[in-house]
């Protein structure tokens, strides 16, 4: 990866494109982006698919149906990693304690690292994806299975920045992954010096884009990659 601010698409390139679909992966290629977000769960055959929410528009949880009973629209972990070409992944692990398809004992994250080790083992490097999670137990889980996986925390609120960045630091992690709103040149500065990533959600505004780069931030997760990439370069 860069050291300058990479733009990463948000689902794909979910504002022209239904987000997390093969098409919005092939348009964030099409259209430059650094690398791509996307959303892993578990259907009920086993199969990891890529969806952001629980259930489907007409109420089915995903958890529920097998792969064959889900829309046409919904990839495959695999197929969706193939639509993203040479892009670097972000895949974030669903994993909510509050949703009906909280997986406890992180089953479905060591399903994720069975795929993303079939394909290191057939394309080369670990660094090519970096794996994330609201669930501090489910990234802290997948570094110790696989150290050599980037790994980071998603939040919205960090209250102490020094304290978390030694924290994470500390348990291996590479990254955090914090909400736009609260993202500070401080914490920014925090967090480079104990060699950790800053990579932002979610930002379409080209101001607030423009402000993150000035601060150095390594990534600006957005659903629209164009803008992204055009306020990168016009900072160039």
């Amino acid at each position: 990866m860069r050291t300058t601010t990479q733009i990463m698409a948000h689902r794909g390139a979910s504002k022209a494109a239904r987000g997390n679909t093969i098409q919005a992966f092939l348009l964030a290629h099409e259209l430059g982006a650094d690398a791509v977000e996307l959303d892993v769960r578990q259907c009920a055959s086993g199969d990891l698919v890529v969806h952001h929410d629980p259930g489907l528009a007409d109420g089915r949880l995903i958890v529920q149906l097998r792969k064959e009973h889900l829309p046409n629209f919904i990839p495959t972990l695999d197929e969706a990693l193939d639509a993203c070409g040479d892009m670097w992944v972000n895949v974030e692990i669903k994993n909510f304690r509050t949703e009906p398809d909280f997986d406890a004992d992180d089953h479905r994250t060591t399903a994720v690292l069975d795929v993303l080790r079939r394909r290191v083992a057939a394309h080369g490097d670990p660094r090519r994806y970096l794996l994330s999670c609201f669930r501090r137990t489910t990234i802290d889980r997948a570094h110790a299975a696989w150290p050599q996986l980037p790994t980071a925390w998603l939040t919205v609120a960090i209250p102490d920045a020094d304290k978390l960045a030694r924290d994470l630091q500390t348990s291996g992690h590479v990254a955090v992954h914090p909400e736009v709103s609260r993202v500070t040149q401080e914490m920014v500065d925090t967090f480079h010096h104990h060699g950790l990533r800053v990579n932002t959600w979610t930002c379409d505004d080209p101001q607030r884009m423009r402000e993150l780069i000035g601060w150095g931030v390594d990534g600006i997760c957005t659903n629209v990659p164009d803008i992204g990439l055009s306020v990168v370069r016009e900072r160039a």
